[in-house]
């Protein structure tokens, strides 16, 4: 037990540890030095003022992880996170950095991205270092805010120019006085506001013109904060805190900012638009302030408003428009860009006949398959090749669609028909209206709109959320499902009528296992995508490989198969 503790320890989560080790006290197990030893490392570990994990990069597994981690991630038990999952936004540079620390011994990088539980994407700067243990190569690394690192970095610069001492802030005034002096003419006569403010945001010149526009004088704005006065409040009211202003930023970060749309307050608290331009001044290579020269905006802005007034009723179709066109870009997805289904096994070959069978019909076809088997590929072959293919195939992915909203999403809304129903809206149904209109995930439908539904599929009419109006269509409904819709049909979940109103046609969606005969083919053609996307021509796959790829079972099935190829590209 001794020497378990003593070599398991670094994989512990050290709360764990030091439980174990108080149980062994506890039950008279006679600890040695060496042992509280390895405590105080795992408490230190637990303890470290920077985030800590230990992952192992070749079974993707999170470790050991300490409380400074768990407040990084706002997550408390991260025992079943995997290292992959933890790091999704940023993968491509994971591997590149854990490569880099097991090529080397170690290494650093500020491009990760972490998810937090609470705030999302969490750009970190991480520290790695490898080593083995007991046969395996595990990776210790630490993590920090990038923000916050940088947060950090820019105070103790701000720190040494304060240090620099009061000769230079003197040096600084004298810099805005000569460019006041030297520029006078210009700024009396220049029709944009223009200020100038040191580091600390504090105002040093104004010329007249911005005097006029914020109704300010010049004796009443000189030396005190610029953002405090004028700069404070969003449009909406929010305070608009300092740290996020794009004027103080250009003397913070040494970068010109310009800003097209933001607000200034006048001197009797009117909201004027305005559009600036703030520019960071440099004494022998240090920043010490910034120049504003900003414009009055507000008569451009009505102007804008009125126009698009005017311009609502074009508005409104042009919206419906671009609406149908998502719709239809749908439609062009890079996993099924392709027309012909691929292969030569029977399975295949049946599958085709059937699919020349009832495309010319008018039959409603309901495609059983499990996930990635390219159910949606069958429905646009039985689209492309019925009398419907002049028109769109429309495709519903109902397992995406938030409940409340199904109806919508299927029938359209008018304007006001709830909250966030700002315009009119047309349904699927509606923009299927001639073609054929594919409902993925079928299976999926919440059971009360079940109803409506099959209304809408027997006599072709429905009538938009909120309005009374009833509508015609002529849409023809493919739908598919990796459920057992029989069986949700015997547990209530599932109405029967629909059921057997959506199974005229039946077809199966063969899994890859049952058609093995085709991986060959398959793999080359994916091959070659992959390829041709990552500007790599001429790869080829071994007849070892492919003989590795046929005894696979396939769980993820074709689209399984297309990961797995272009990875290896």
């Amino acid at each position: 037990m001794r020497d378990f503790v003593i070599h398991e320890a670094s994989l512990l989560n050290s709360r764990n540890f030091v439980s174990l080790a108080q149980y062994l006290v506890g039950s008279g197990y006679p600890l040695a030095t060496g042992d509280w030893i390895v405590m105080d490392l795992s408490f230190c570990f637990e303890n470290s003022a920077t985030a800590q994990i230990v992952i192992d990069p070749i079974s993707n597994e999170l470790l050991a992880s300490n409380a400074e981690f768990g407040r990084l991630v706002a997550r408390q038990d991260n025992s079943n996170y995997s290292v992959s999952k933890l790091f999704a936004a940023s993968f491509p540079e994971l591997i590149l950095f854990t490569d880099e620390v097991l090529s080397t011994g170690r290494a650093w990088t500020d491009v990760l991205v972490i998810s937090n539980y609470r705030l999302g994407e969490l750009r970190v700067e991480a520290t790695g270092q490898a080593s083995d243990y007991q046969g395996r190569t595990l990776i210790h690394i630490t993590l920090q805010s990038h923000n916050q690192l940088t947060s950090a970095r820019d105070i103790s610069n701000a720190n040494q120019h304060f240090q620099s001492g009061i000769g230079h802030w003197n040096q600084v005034s004298r810099v805005f006085q000569e460019f006041e002096r030297e520029n006078q003419l210009l700024l009396d006569a220049a029709g944009e506001g223009i200020y100038g403010v040191d580091t600390n945001g504090s105002t040093t010149f104004v010329n007249p013109a911005a005097e006029k526009i914020l109704g300010y004088s010049a004796a009443e704005l000189a030396g005190r904060n610029m953002h405090s006065l004028v700069h404070h409040t969003d449009a909406c009211g929010n305070h608009f805190n300092v740290d996020d202003c794009p004027i103080f930023a250009a003397f913070k970060l040494g970068i010109v900012q310009s800003v097209d749309d933001d607000i200034f307050w006048d001197k009797n608290g009117r909201p004027i638009d305005v559009e600036y331009t703030s520019t960071p001044i440099t004494v022998d290579d240090v920043i010490v302030g910034a120049v504003v020269v900003f414009r009055d905006v507000t008569e451009k802005k009505a102007a804008q408003r009125r126009l698009l007034s005017a311009m609502e009723e074009v508005q409104h179709l042009k919206d419906k428009l671009e609406l149908e066109n998502k719709y239809l870009q749908e439609e062009i997805n890079e996993t099924y860009n392709h027309t012909e289904i691929i292969g030569n096994s029977d399975a295949v070959r049946q599958l085709i006949n059937q699919i020349q069978v009832v495309a010319p019909t008018e039959a409603t076809v309901l495609i059983h398959g499990e996930s990635g088997t390219g159910k949606e590929l069958i429905a646009r072959a039985i689209h492309d090749a019925s009398n419907r293919s002049d028109h769109s195939l429309i495709r519903v992915n109902c397992a995406a669609i938030p409940e409340a909203l199904f109806e919508s999403e299927f029938f359209g809304h008018v304007k006001g028909a709830f909250t966030g129903a700002v315009s009119d809206r047309a349904g699927r149904f509606e923009l299927a209206d001639g073609g054929s209109l594919f409902l993925d995930e079928v299976g999926e439908i919440p059971l009360q709109l079940q109803g409506k539904l099959l209304r809408v599929l027997q006599e072709q009419h429905f009538e938009r959320v909120g309005e009374g109006t009833t509508r015609k269509v002529n849409v023809r409904i493919i739908a598919a499902t990796n459920r057992d819709l029989k069986e949700m049909v015997a547990a209530g979940q599932f109405r029967e009528d629909l059921y057997f109103r959506l199974q005229v046609f039946p077809l199966h969606s063969i899994p890859l296992r049952a058609r093995k005969e085709d991986i060959p083919q398959l793999t080359k053609h994916f091959l070659n995508k992959a390829a041709l996307r990552c500007n790599k021509p001429n790869l080829n796959v071994s007849m070892a490989e492919l003989e590795k790829l046929k005894a696979y079972d396939w769980p993820g099935n074709i689209r399984e198969l297309e990961n797995i190829v272009e990875r290896q590209v």
